[in-house]
């Protein structure tokens, strides 16, 4: 009689773990999959870096010879070699000084773009974790930042204390950086109050295990996002200050100088001032359509979180 119930209830035992072979696999964990508007985004952008990196070796010319015959001549050659988009308003290689430029534009806006990160996400955590006056006093600080306008807050600072590479990756860090700390500081406050928080401090984790643990890993990819559109906006923000002659100093070239001082040749029929035009705009669009489309698989709920 025992040896029929211990052989009853191992069939029950089997039986229950064969049941288990019918539920369905765990789905795969999410990636991001691109759209191939998207992928070809990431190929110009790519294109891009890649030219900041290796542009001034590859670069037919120097960014300061002035090799070419004549002022605003497009396409043409000479005993120096070939000018394929042609020179600016001083003969100089309109080709060779936008890869030169790329180091410049692309490379501040780029180093400006991670230290407003570094400032924006550590205060805006630091805001949404403590809370009470440490959130009310940088909260203040950062709105009385965010209600002058960029440009004119830009100015100032370079009137005060000059322009230079230093004060211009430092004024626009600070500037951007109130931006990133409302996005970081709301995320961190949507963190807080979810179950799984609670938990870890029910279980007694301190508040920098709850940060690295459980807040910055969840709020990593809408800040992740938000960084290829605030890296846009540090780009028009640098190439605005140098077309308004306040940003990187001649005979350094960037592509916001290069517009402006090749306006003239315009009338002339010449393109110097369309190229780099160009370059802005197609590594500032490519970024825009990489941003969208992550946050149209995202079902737009990134998108919702920008600011």
């Amino acid at each position: 009689m025992t040896e029929e119930i211990i052989k009853t209830k191992e069939e029950e035992v089997i039986a229950k773990l064969d049941t288990f072979d019918e539920l369905p696999d765990a789905p795969p964990k999410r990636r991001i999959k691109l759209s191939w508007v998207g992928k070809l985004s990431v190929a110009v952008v790519a294109f891009w870096l890649l030219i900041v990196v290796i542009g001034p070796y590859i670069a037919p010319f120097h960014e300061m010879d002035m090799d070419g015959d004549d002022s605003f001549l497009n396409a043409h050659s000479n005993e120096y070699g070939t000018f394929f988009l042609g020179t600016d308003y001083l003969g100089r290689d309109t080709l060779s000084r936008i890869m030169f430029g790329a180091r410049n534009t692309i490379g501040i806006s780029l180093l400006a773009t991670l230290f407003a990160y570094l400032m924006g996400i550590t205060l805006g955590i630091l805001a949404a974790v403590k809370g009470g006056w440490i959130d009310m006093g940088i909260s203040r600080i950062n709105d009385a930042i965010l209600a002058l306008p960029t440009i004119m807050l830009g100015l100032i600072v370079i009137a005060a204390l000059g322009s230079s590479i230093p004060i211009l990756i430092g004024t626009a860090a600070v500037i951007y950086a109130t931006s990133v700390f409302r996005i970081a500081r709301a995320l961190g406050q949507d963190i807080m109050v979810q179950d799984f928080v609670e938990a870890a401090k029910a279980r007694g984790e301190g508040v920098w295990w709850i940060i690295k643990s459980e807040v910055l890993p969840n709020a990593a990819m809408p800040l992740a996002t938000d960084f290829g559109l605030r890296l846009v906006f540090v780009v028009l923000f640098i190439s605005s200050l140098s077309f308004l002659g306040l940003g990187v100093q001649p005979p350094a070239s960037d592509w916001g100088s290069m517009v402006r001082e090749n306006l003239q040749g315009l009338t002339y029929g010449s393109y110097a001032a369309i190229w780099p035009a160009l370059a802005i705009a197609t590594f500032t669009i490519a970024i825009n359509l990489i941003v969208d489309d992550i946050s149209a698989k995202s079902g737009g709920m990134l998108a919702k979180k920008m600011v």
